[in-house]
């Protein structure tokens, strides 16, 4: 009867950690397209020079404040089917950190500027409001978070000998880092292409990842 119930327990803890899994692995994806079709429809919108975070500002803006509420419960969810099934602490925790800054980051309205929306003044807001500011710090903090989570998860997969998904995750950080960079400069055009595409990387690593925890926990 013992033996029964710790197997019917790990089936159960297997399953939902699955299911938390499955969660994390679709929040890119969630986001993604939300912001494509925001970006495709919102009037004054130019991805060439506004981040996704702009698509929080304006009557329509609840739409892109929502997404980044819902992603970031998502990862939080992800994160926690993570930590059920690896032997590592930190990174599970560091990407909790990544989805509750991306929850955060929903609660808190950027400034209209660069022209957006439209009729916003042209360049950056001369000065920057409360909530604006928390967004931004909320942002940092999580993309920080998910800048170690990169590195951490790298170490471990060196020391398990994959070295693939090492040198993948190095990347993913590396590349995250300096996009992030270039954009809190201010700058526009290549920057914020820049990224963009590294945003991508980031949630498919994510995406990746989790679904191989899914994979060796079956």
């Amino acid at each position: 009867m013992t033996t029964i119930a710790t197997t019917s327990s790990h089936t159960s803890t297997t399953s939902s950690a699955k299911r938390l899994l499955t969660a994390g692995i679709v929040a890119g994806p969630f986001f993604a397209v939300v912001v494509a079709a925001q970006a495709l429809t919102r009037d004054g919108f130019d991805i060439r020079k506004h981040a996704a975070s702009m698509l929080a500002v304006g009557d329509l803006g609840w739409i892109q404040s929502a997404n980044f509420v819902i992603t970031g419960v998502l990862l939080i969810a992800g994160a926690g089917g993570l930590r059920r099934v690896s032997r590592s602490r930190w990174v599970p925790r560091l990407l909790g950190v990544y989805g509750v800054g991306t929850v955060a980051a929903g609660l808190f309205v950027p400034d209209p500027s660069m022209g957006f929306p439209v009729g916003a003044p042209e360049g950056q807001a001369a000065s920057m409001s409360w909530h604006a500011g928390l967004h931004f710090a909320a942002g940092g903090i999580g993309f920080l978070g998910f800048v170690i989570a990169c590195i951490v998860a790298a170490r471990r997969f060196a020391r398990d000998g994959e070295r693939g998904w090492a040198a993948y995750s190095v990347v993913t950080g590396v590349s995250f880092l300096a996009a992030f960079a270039g954009i809190a400069s201010g700058s526009t055009g290549g920057p914020v292409l820049a990224f963009y595409a590294a945003v991508a990387l980031g949630w498919s690593w994510i995406s990746l990842v989790l679904r191989k925890a899914q994979q060796v926990s079956a």
